[in-house]
């Protein structure tokens, strides 16, 4: 959606640099979700070498000297540090924390003033259940809300702004995944999914969608006007005609995917990045299209449940 509007708003760029561009994008935001997983794992070096700087004090303290360890031994932020596809992802990306000192300590102190933290700390029993809540929890209240955090990974990378939510979705997701038995081995999401033999792989489904959408523009704007009542197609918003003409191409191009799987899809979309009333006026839209693309005989679906 994004690449194909990106594509309307510069008519020089053709077609093959636009999928190039989309390429480096997706896998831009899978290089975030690494990044991400790189954070936790520096927090934790910091939070290991400030224990044993209060040890090595001249005249430590009782309490410098049998601290609280709690977060340092929650078996969830050592399943990241220690993971071997993360470890090997964090050489591939050359991911390096130790110029960043300042940022680590501050998000570590919002770490430490969330009151899930000061909960977890306090509470003696230890199992892998509430380290795995603790760890969610800095995900849904620090990386999502932190504005310090937004803007260091918008620094490094521009793009990364658009991509922020959706590498922390599939951050979160992933972590609910991980289970105790599994140790340095958790499973890491992959940016593609496994292909089996015969089926269409992630990357052959995005570069079709993206540029069959484009080669049909027209075609698909001229029989979104038609179904307009008291309607300019000027008047409609951009995004809404993209989500559209996607759709379209999903109804024509792609016959193993249902037409309401496609509809849904395009509604979610619709109520993310639209108005509050663009998943009703686009639902109504396919509808009717649907009905006279398989009246034209050109919605030609196959396979179970797809008639």
């Amino acid at each position: 959606m994004q690449a194909i509007f990106a594509h309307q708003m510069n008519d020089r760029e053709d077609v093959v640099e636009g999928e190039k561009k989309l390429n480096d994008a997706i896998q831009s935001c899978y290089t975030l979700f690494i990044y991400f997983f790189s954070l936790f794992s520096a927090i934790y070096r910091y939070r290991v070498n400030k224990l044993e700087d209060l040890k090595n004090k001249i005249n430590p303290t009782e309490a410098d000297l049998n601290p609280n360890t709690k977060f340092v031994d929650n078996k969830v932020i050592l399943q990241i540090d220690e993971n071997v596809t993360l470890n090997k992802k964090f050489k591939e990306l050359k991911i390096n924390w130790a110029n960043d000192g300042d940022f680590i300590v501050q998000v570590n102190h919002e770490i430490v003033e969330l009151p899930e933290y000061q909960h977890y700390m306090a509470n003696p029993q230890r199992s892998y259940n509430e380290d795995k809540e603790l760890v969610l929890a800095i995900v849904e209240k620090v990386f999502v809300e932190s504005e310090l955090i937004h803007w260091f990974f918008e620094e490094k990378n521009i793009h990364w702004f658009d991509d922020y939510n959706e590498a922390l979705l599939m951050l979160y997701k992933n972590i609910q995944q991980f289970k105790e038995s599994k140790m340095d081995n958790c499973t890491i999401a992959t940016l593609f999914k496994p292909v089996a033999e015969g089926e269409e792989s992630d990357q052959q489904f995005y570069k079709r969608l993206y540029t069959l959408t484009l080669a049909h523009n027209n075609e698909y704007e001229e029989r979104i006007e038609q179904k307009l009542q008291n309607w300019e197609l000027e008047r409609i918003m951009e995004l809404d005609i993209i989500l559209m003409k996607m759709a379209l191409c999903e109804f024509t191009e792609f016959p193993s995917i249902p037409v309401k799987v496609t509809i849904n899809e395009y509604i979610e979309l619709a109520k993310t990045y639209s108005s509050q009333k663009s998943k009703v006026f686009i639902n109504g839209m396919l509808d009717k299209m649907a009905v006279d693309l398989k009246e034209e005989g050109k919605l030609n679906k196959m396979g179970r449940g797809l008639v």
